[in-house]
């Protein structure tokens, strides 16, 4: 095997495929990238990695003089890849070793058994497109309510909900609740899907799409081992999706609320920020809401105190108490410059939605458990 290709091009094409390799891979071969060369089609090479639950594929063009396919350790490809003068690359193979020249630099890598190396899914059945950056937008909403407790493997997943032309992106930790509607371009109009994707590895797809314009989505038939694949501008990537029944989160969402209040996105999130900072671990900040304002208040008893006022728009005079990291997480994707809080009691959900000239905004909506605190 023999090709050459544009430094950048290799960088960026094993820096993308690299990063499904497992950080403790069950076998040595799970730490290689698999790189096929191949002359047809002006020439083409395919990096390719897997480890039984993520694969990641990308084709990217070359100057291939002889094809082939050899398995590398894909990390260490990646360092050397993105650490060469920026001139062409080729790579070549001397016996069992690989050698990777630029300019007057040269490195050898010893190949691994690539009969060892399993086969990658094929890419299911598109079910439908997205805009690129809608898709990153919608994750970043959602997936940050989804635990990062192995031991509750559902909820360590975002649940996708597919209905024609209507997306749903829904999580839960038990202690929040994140649900984002949108539209989409369904494969067809009668689709009705649901997957349960890992909340990491959407969350990794969307950020390695985000230079794309549109992102193919594609599911297995139902009864089939259940895969999720996406696509776009030459790579794509695989994940096994959560078996098993997702709780109905749905009904933890009150249908009316005795009172609301309308705050300023920026100012809340630096106020929390600040008066957090004297609330000692899993400490609460409490707001109390009054007529045109909000008191932010943490720190209490002889330990370091804090305090600060908004001004707020308030139906109803009521006392709440947050954790501080989850209210900042909402907070900072809720994408509109106000939003409303929906409240019923001091122990009851809380319903965060976005504001914008008056008008919440209806596709994205944030459930925050309060917090008990002493009166």
């Amino acid at each position: 095997m023999r090709f050459m290709v544009e430094r950048d091009v290799l960088a960026d094409a094993v820096g993308w495929a690299a990063r499904a390799l497992p950080a403790r891979p069950p076998s040595p071969v799970l730490s290689g990238v698999r790189v096929k060369a191949a002359a047809e089609d002006g020439g083409r090479v395919t990096l390719a990695s897997f480890d039984y639950e993520v694969s990641a594929k990308v084709e990217i063009s070359a100057e291939v003089e002889d094809g082939g396919e050899i398995l590398v350790s894909g990390r260490l490809l990646a360092e050397i890849a993105k650490l060469l003068p920026a001139k062409p690359v080729t790579l070549h193979l001397e016996g069992p070793k690989a050698v990777v020249t630029c300019g007057s630099s040269t490195f050898t890598l010893m190949t691994m058994m690539i009969d060892d190396y399993p086969s990658l899914p094929s890419l299911p059945g598109a079910v439908g497109a997205i805009e690129a950056g809608q898709l990153a937008a919608a994750v970043g909403q959602v997936a940050i309510a989804a635990t990062r407790d192995e031991t509750l493997p559902l909820l360590t997943g975002v649940r996708i909900e597919i209905e024609g032309e209507n997306l749903t992106f829904l999580a839960t930790d038990r202690y929040r609740l994140a649900i984002k509607d949108l539209t989409w371009r369904p494969a067809a109009p009668d689709v009705s899907r649901v997957a349960l994707v890992r909340a990491r590895t959407l969350t990794e797809v969307a950020r390695s799409f985000g230079h794309t314009e549109q992102v193919q989505v594609s599911l297995t038939a139902p009864g089939v081992a259940d895969i999720i694949g996406f696509a776009a501008a030459g790579r794509e990537t695989t994940s096994l999706l959560i078996d098993g029944d997702y709780p109905q989160v749905r009904k933890l969402v009150p249908d009316s609320f005795d009172v609301s209040a309308v705050l300023s996105v920026g100012s809340l999130i630096e106020a929390v920020r600040r008066v957090s900072l004297v609330a000692e671990r899993n400490s609460p900040v409490q707001i109390a809401f009054s007529e045109g304002e909000a008191v932010l208040n943490a720190g209490a008893g002889d330990d370091a105190q804090a305090s600060e006022v908004l001004e707020a728009e308030v139906t109803s005079p009521i006392t709440v108490a947050f954790n501080p990291h989850f209210l900042l997480e909402g907070l900072s994707v809720m994408g509109t410059p106000s939003v409303r809080l929906n409240m019923n009691s001091a122990t009851r959900p809380v319903l965060f939605q976005g504001q914008t000239d008056g008008r919440p905004a209806p596709d994205y909506r944030y459930l925050l458990v309060p917090i008990r605190f002493a009166v």
